[in-house]
């Protein structure tokens, strides 16, 4: 069975969508979390699933020891789901081509430095664009950078506000998001 590491900074829907994608096939399980908040929402899921979970600093995300620690769970993919902080470059060098991202946004578009959540699909609105959707690429050292490994769109409405768009965009997270995992755990 493959093993996943999942770093999240909120509440955890693409991690509840990942998790539970996977207890019902049973080709990979979440063996750890990763979160920079204490009172991040996806702990409480790790809590329910009894997941080990590693609360870090940014102090932390830099040490090998942090590195030891993944390496520990053998990870065939680390799956970054709404986590905030660039991934420094000692961990994508320690885990090449198996870091992974989700992105509220179609990429190369929205994306880099403070380009998250709401932030994104405000922008999105103020452009006036007519779709919008989710880009899952590989992690590199730039921000939202990496290959893309899969878009998915979907239209936005005239009288979108961002809340309703990130309805949609989330929709479209959850489904395509633990698919393409799994996809790339065949390969």
């Amino acid at each position: 069975m493959h093993s996943l590491i999942i770093f999240a900074s909120g509440t955890g829907t693409n991690a509840n969508a990942i998790i539970e994608h996977f207890k019902k096939n049973g080709k990979a399980k979440v063996s750890l979390i990763v979160s920079n908040k204490a009172d991040a929402g996806v702990l409480d899921i790790a809590r329910r699933e009894e997941i080990p979970f590693l609360i870090i600093d940014k102090h932390t995300l830099k040490e090998t020891l942090l590195i030891e620690q993944m390496k520990e769970y053998n990870p065939s993919l680390i799956v970054l789901a709404g986590f905030l902080w660039k991934v420094p470059e000692t961990i994508i060098n320690a885990f090449p081509a198996c870091i992974i991202n989700i992105h509220p946004a179609l990429l190369p578009g929205y994306g880099g430095k403070g380009m998250y959540g709401h932030h994104v699909h405000d922008a999105v609105l103020a452009a006036k664009d007519k779709e919008s959707g989710i880009t899952i690429h590989y992690v590199n050292k730039a921000y939202d950078d990496g290959n893309i490994i899969l878009q998915a769109r979907c239209k936005v409405k005239q009288a979108d506000n961002a809340n309703q768009l990130a309805t949609r965009i989330h929709k479209l997270e959850h489904f395509y998001y633990p698919r393409v995992i799994e996809f790339l755990l065949k390969g």
